[in-house]
């Protein structure tokens, strides 16, 4: 995995067992599963225009966006994102 997804994945755990006062993530955190999968569903939709409609940039932008989320919901579930790799590697086996 990489440095910038470890980083966050670490950022995102430590929020959500060291709430700060202030933090996006912890305010998401703390408003639960239902409104973290609205936005997981808004920052999706968002990849999906840009794609489609604004270009490179933006859609870098949005799907650093849905990044974020996704892994602020599997945390919020107690999904760890070598979950997600495991799973990939099951569908997407890669000759070593």
């Amino acid at each position: 995995m990489s440095e910038t997804l470890d980083t966050l994945i670490g950022i995102i755990d430590d929020r959500k067992h060291n709430p700060q006062e202030g933090s996006y993530t912890c305010g998401l955190l703390a408003k639960g599963p239902t409104r973290i999968l609205k936005k997981v569903g808004e920052e999706a939709t968002e990849v999906v225009i840009a794609g489609a409609l604004e270009g490179r940039e933006r859609l870098i932008s949005e799907t650093a966006d849905l990044v974020f989320h996704l892994l602020v919901m599997l945390a919020s579930q107690d999904i760890a994102w070598q979950e997600v790799e495991a799973e990939l590697r099951g569908r997407f086996p890669v000759a070593e």
